[in-house]
């Protein structure tokens, strides 16, 4: 199998005031918290959203590794629905000494190029900075995170820096190609 070199980013907040905001699409967008864990949407949103850009490393997990990560007090998940069809979604995992981590933030690729991106980052990472306020004895957000690389989305890092991420790490490495996924195989 051939390699391919992948530049990752790490991004970052360190504010609340860092947050830039971004325009509300047009039509009827919503953004909903995933209040009852799902396994089963989770990984819906994962491979739905991830599958063109080559998200594989979930796709192994099994049903009781899902549900072990999204009952983990603090995991949200936010999804983006345009006129009730799920559209995106952003996860928040929460770590030690107020840091949260954007672990996960894409839209299904239909829904691409519609401005909902930008304004479900913006809802995200809002929702990152207030996350205690939802979680008694959770510590407030000092740092929201995230990491995107060269195989995302072509518009991916911009947006992130138009919402007031600044850059702190880059990496290149070299990964084994694997061929995209899909929604599901051939998709």
């Amino acid at each position: 199998m051939s390699s391919v070199m992948v530049t990752t980013w790490s991004l970052e907040q360190t504010s609340p005031a860092d947050l830039l905001p971004a325009a509300a699409p047009d039509g009827d967008v919503r953004i909903v918290r995933s209040e009852v864990p799902s396994p089963e949407f989770s990984r819906f949103l994962y491979a739905s959203v991830g599958g063109d850009i080559r998200w594989t490393d979930r796709l192994t997990w099994s049903y009781d590794r899902w549900r072990e990560f999204l009952d983990r007090p603090g995991v949200e998940t936010w999804v983006a629905y345009d006129r009730g069809t799920p559209a995106g979604y952003v996860e928040l995992d929460p770590q030690d000494e107020g840091v949260v981590e954007i672990a996960y933030f894409g839209l299904i690729p239909a829904f691409r190029g519609r401005r909902i991106g930008g304004h479900l980052l913006a809802h995200g990472t809002a929702r990152a900075w207030d996350l205690a306020d939802r979680w008694p004895g959770r510590a407030p957000t000092k740092r929201v995170w995230l990491h995107t690389c060269s195989k995302d989305g072509e518009f991916a890092m911009d947006n992130y820096l138009r919402r007031g991420f600044r850059l702190f790490d880059t990496k290149v490495e070299e990964e084994r190609e694997v061929p995209a996924p899909g929604p599901w195989p051939g998709a």
